[in-house]
């Protein structure tokens, strides 16, 4: 008997959906080239190639001044944040509540990462929290690292989710106007305005650099810094609060992602609008949070009790401990 599922007969794959044809697939027989996304892959590729290529080839003519090197920080950060404060935290996991123009402002930025819209975001993350390590985790770790850091979204090997975890942010006219028209607001954000900042700025090379750096390596760089929250945060680092899952604590991770490192923490306490609860701890989106509800624009933090974090972590402590 087989120990390896087989593979779903040939007659059963849609004709669309064969390419790149019969000699390829028989090439490299364990790519499930039937399952590829090729509008993920064309897009995910061609942006890796381009700031692999096109970028430095920019530099080398043009140089690199402090005008791009700065529009590539403030797009990093506006986009960054969006995703960690508004898709992850306050859509997502409702750890606070927020003045419509600041949902409206990450819903806008947010999409500019090219990480979907929150609708599908938010579905595709609370059904990792529900089902983290099995197999309607989206992204689980077990598929190995390559697959919970791109493949999943290269390889669509289960159908697609339905949006029964969400109904609270389909009731949002908000969320709903970005959800339809998420992919022309990405492109506008993303590659538009800081083409149109670098040609006000310095004329056409200004916006050629700003369409390669602020938009295109900015887009590649920060999705692979998100992607490693579910890669790198399942494999590497501490779990002092819970070992119930593969989720751990990963202050290098958290260097990149805005706080978002300490995933041990936030997998225990999902609920919670701080990642790094340690007041030593680098977690930006914490501290974005605490400001906006300090002059108004949020409000309802909701944190978990020290008592319980605690309590967490002494549990953890004393599985180690022989005779408890």
């Amino acid at each position: 008997m087989p120990t390896q599922p087989l593979a779903p007969p040939r007659a059963t794959i849609p004709r669309a959906r064969r390419f790149p044809g019969a000699f390829v697939e028989r090439l490299f027989p364990r790519i499930p080239f039937h399952a590829v996304h090729w509008v993920n892959t064309t897009f995910l590729s061609l942006t890796l190639l381009l700031t692999l290529t096109a970028v430095p080839l920019y530099v080398c003519s043009f140089g690199l001044d402090w005008f791009q090197v700065g529009l590539f920080a403030v797009m990093f950060c506006l986009v960054g944040l969006s995703i960690t404060l508004g898709y992850h935290r306050l859509f997502t996991h409702a750890a606070f509540q927020a003045h419509w123009s600041i949902r409206f402002l990450t819903l806008l930025f947010g999409a500019a990462a090219f990480e979907n819209s929150v609708l599908m975001w938010a579905c595709d993350h609370r059904a990792h929290h529900l089902h983290t390590d099995d197999d309607e985790d989206p992204y689980s770790i077990r598929d190995g690292l390559f697959q919970a850091h791109i493949g999943w979204l290269i390889f669509k090997l289960r159908p697609p989710r339905p949006w029964t975890n969400v109904p609270d942010l389909k009731k949002s006219p908000l969320v709903m106007w970005q959800h339809r028209h998420v992919y022309l607001i990405a492109a506008i954000v993303s590659f538009v305005v800081p083409a149109g900042i670098g040609f006000a700025w310095g004329g056409w090379k200004s916006a050629l650099g700003a369409l390669l750096i602020g938009g295109v390596a900015r887009v590649v760089v920060l999705q692979h810094c998100t992607f490693c929250i579910n890669s790198l945060c399942h494999a590497i680092g501490r779990q002092p609060y819970s070992k119930e899952c593969s989720a751990r604590d990963s202050c290098l991770t958290a260097l990149v992602t805005f706080g978002e490192g300490y995933h041990n923490y936030h997998h225990a306490f999902p609920s919670d609008y701080r990642n790094g609860v340690k007041p030593w701890q680098f977690d930006p989106t914490k501290w974005a949070i605490w400001l906006l509800a300090k002059v108004g624009l949020a409000s309802n933090l909701r944190r978990m009790p020290a008592e319980r974090i605690l309590n967490a972590e002494a549990a953890v402590a004393g599985e180690g401990v022989p005779g408890r």
